[in-house]
């Protein structure tokens, strides 16, 4: 997959495109990211990117010209444009898994109050958003969208099972993990999990990840797919 970033702020990438799992997927070739600077994309020796609004108000509008300029220097017919921004639909890993399909993102990075709304108007890119909050821009969301569709990508993950395992995976939230020390300050590890019977095992971890979701996230139980067992299961959670 190539993904495209336009951002006026470059340097916010680094650090973390080159760590863990995505730099092994870049060294590796299995993801090809690019990061294109708006401000080259400005007509003024100033590169002046933002402009008071109309209407007034506080805060600076990020101008259409240049981001627009800057998307269509890139945009071809396999690109799929998104614009990080808190207006948008918020992120999923449904979402992201359909997303690791694409050929080619491209992802934008607001800034400041907003993008001029004509550019939003006149690219019809997908708006999505990572949280019911505000961030001071979009490249943070960028970074988060770009490692969540990452892990969906063949060979990414050295593991496949680990990603199907994730938290909001058949929407239920992980089960608990262990590793050594079997004793920490006092506290063990479940003796189910030492016991080298796997399918008691594989029945402990289930109903975790179940009581987990029905205490922490209950919402999420009316799209998970379940069976007579799990309804078993929630059964015994509701009455330990």
């Amino acid at each position: 997959m190539r993904i495209d970033i336009l951002t006026l702020f470059p340097g916010a990438f680094e650090s973390v495109l080159q760590s863990s799992l995505l730099g092994k997927a870049l060294e590796r070739g299995l993801l090809n990211v690019n990061i294109s600077d708006i401000r080259k994309f400005t007509t003024d020796k100033h590169k002046t990117a933002d402009d008071s609004p109309y209407g007034g108000g506080v805060g600076m509008v990020l101008k259409a010209e240049p981001v627009m300029q800057a998307l269509e220097n890139l945009k071809n017919k396999n690109s799929k444009v998104i614009v990080l921004t808190p207006r948008g639909k918020k992120l999923t890993g449904r979402m992201a898994r359909k997303l690791a399909q694409e050929k080619h993102l491209i992802l934008v990075c607001g800034h400041y109050e907003e993008i001029d709304d004509r550019f939003y108007q006149e690219s019809k890119a997908e708006e999505i958003s990572i949280g019911d909050y505000v961030l001071s821009g979009g490249e943070i969301p960028a970074l988060v969208l770009i490692d969540t569709v990452a892990r969906f990508i063949k060979g990414v993950v050295g593991k496949e099972k680990s990603v199907e395992g994730d938290s909001f995976e058949n929407a239920l939230l992980d089960f608990p993990h262990y590793t050594r020390p079997a004793d920490f300050r006092g506290r063990g590890v479940p003796p189910t999990l030492m016991n080298g019977n796997h399918s008691q095992i594989d029945k402990f971890r289930r109903k975790e990840s179940l009581r987990l979701t029905f205490f922490r996230r209950p919402d999420l139980l009316g799209e998970a797919n379940l069976g007579k067992d799990d309804r078993a299961l929630l059964q015994e959670i509701l009455l330990d």
